[in-house]
């Protein structure tokens, strides 16, 4: 199944997507998708096996990254295969929790750019370089 083929994205599903360069493996989870009435479709996701330079991780390095609210269309220009289907990643509801408090009074919103941009905003926020 392509993403760009085919518009349909659940929560539980686990997607492939165009990574970063060494970071192939990585999947993107659905954990939750929202409607929001100016917005349209909110999905809520977290990405695995991503390789994000990170000063406070015991080993230097952060393999797990728990919420990131996005798009449709970073979900349709990201993902190339659907893997399979599993429970919300648990950690994201903390994450979630703290977007949904901040989306509510305007002071954030979701990502529109790939989910390797994402990746790599992450990475250049957690080290100071953005």
């Amino acid at each position: 199944m392509n993403a760009k083929e085919n518009n349909v994205f659940k929560q539980g599903q686990a997607w492939s997507y165009e990574t970063r360069p060494g970071e192939k493996n990585s999947t993107v989870l659905i954990n939750l998708v929202e409607s929001h009435p100016e917005l349209g479709e909110i999905f809520h996701i977290s990405m695995r096996d991503v390789r994000v330079k990170n000063p406070q991780a015991p080993s230097g390095m952060t393999t797990d990254l728990s919420h990131f609210p996005v798009s449709l269309q970073t979900l349709q220009e990201s993902c190339t295969a659907l893997r399979g289907e599993e429970a919300p990643n648990p950690g994201f509801r903390e994450g979630y929790a703290i977007w949904k408090a901040e989306f509510d009074e305007d002071r954030a919103g979701i990502f529109t750019i790939s989910i390797a941009e994402i990746v790599g905003f992450i990475e250049k926020a957690i080290n100071g370089e953005g």
